[in-house]
């Protein structure tokens, strides 16, 4: 595993080059394949990177119609659900590209249970990922306290290396949330997860130069990766590190 750290001055270079890193992860994928999967992240983080996407010259740079939109992780909430993290990136990105309906993928069913669901959703992914399961490319956010996807401190999904997707009731949240598990996500051809604000710093530091405890700083986590994962990061979250 490589761990790539790109720092920026501000949020719209960061944005910048993550948009960069897309288009080319997206076009490499559909030469050698055909098609691009991509696992979608939620929160605030991705939010300009997802708008800039839809714009000139990214919006033309990709092949949208060969595109195939997943979750890293999702609220169990309907997608009409402010809260959804699916419903978000309809708003910003998906609603204004074309990519076919049925090639997008929302962490959500109203007719099951979220543990049931998450079933489903690994059956899904074996269908369009094969059995190696790996994704060109999955998109993270870290939050102040160090987890990232639904990874949160303390849960036991941390420990989960079977199943490629679980839910789980998270109590502080009173909620379930569904998430990517860490073997899916660590097979990716590449992660990129983007970081920014100074009330990340101290978790980015504890991730990436702390001490192993990953229990503590569940994205600690992601140095078992197989392949390269960026850091997308700009100068106030990046400054404690060495």
């Amino acid at each position: 595993m490589t761990t790539n750290i790109r720092k920026f001055k501000n949020i719209d270079e960061l944005n910048a080059s993550a948009a960069e890193l897309f288009v080319q992860t997206a076009a490499r994928a559909i030469a050698d394949k055909g098609r691009f999967t991509v696992a979608l992240t939620g929160g605030s983080s991705p939010i300009g990177l997802y708008r800039l996407l839809t714009r000139l010259p990214f919006r033309e740079q990709v092949d949208w119609r060969r595109v195939y939109v997943f979750w890293g992780d999702e609220r169990w909430v309907p997608l009409s659900d402010d809260r959804s993290n699916a419903k978000m990136s309809y708003e910003t990105l998906l609603n204004h590209v074309p990519i076919p309906a049925d090639q997008v993928f929302p962490m959500w069913s109203a007719n099951v249970e979220a543990v049931e669901y998450a079933r489903e959703y690994e059956d899904l992914l074996k269908q369009y990922l094969g059995t190696e399961g790996r994704f060109d490319l999955i998109l993270l956010g870290m939050g102040a306290d160090g987890h990232t996807a639904s990874w949160f401190p303390g849960t036991e999904v941390l420990e989960e290396r079977l199943k490629w997707v679980r839910a789980y009731y998270l109590a502080p949240q009173e909620m379930y949330r569904i998430t990517l598990t860490v073997p899916v996500v660590n097979r990716a051809n590449r992660v990129a997860v983007i970081t920014y604000g100074e009330g990340k710093a101290e978790a980015l530091y504890q991730v990436l130069e702390g001490l192993p405890d990953p229990v503590k700083y569940p994205a600690q986590l992601l140095s078992g990766a197989d392949n390269e994962v960026t850091w997308f990061v700009d100068e106030a979250a990046a400054s404690k590190l060495s």
